[in-house]
């Protein structure tokens, strides 16, 4: 007869839209772009040290079950992240230029001293 001896978390949640690794506030995001950026399951627990290493690998294998859901899910977030990106420098634009940090440098600002 066999028994039971745990049972395996839910390896993502979903909270506010974006989905999470286990308990953490880790996003799935993060975890799928160390991912396919090379890294492997140590790699990526050590960069987030509050999942353990099987979360990680949870999450990696969520992943890989179904790679075609979270990568369009991946991409929404992306669309969503330049957008936000947008409205943030649209709605606080920087006090300072590239042009205004040349001119600076190259001493032709009038109203910057040194």
């Amino acid at each position: 007869m066999a028994s039971i001896v745990g049972t395996i978390p839910k390896p993502v949640r979903i909270v506010e839209g974006v989905l999470r690794v286990g308990d953490s506030r880790v996003s799935l995001d993060s975890v799928v772009y160390a991912f396919n950026n090379g890294s492997d399951a140590a790699d990526i627990q050590y960069s987030f040290d509050s999942l353990s290493l099987a979360q990680v690998h949870a999450a990696i294998g969520y992943y890989l079950h179904n790679k075609d859901k979270v990568d369009e899910y991946l991409a929404k977030r992306e669309i969503e992240r330049e957008e936000l990106q947008r409205n943030h420098k649209a709605q606080f634009p920087s006090p300072v230029t590239r042009e205004m940090l040349l001119a600076r440098k190259n001493g032709t600002d009038r109203n910057w001293k040194k």
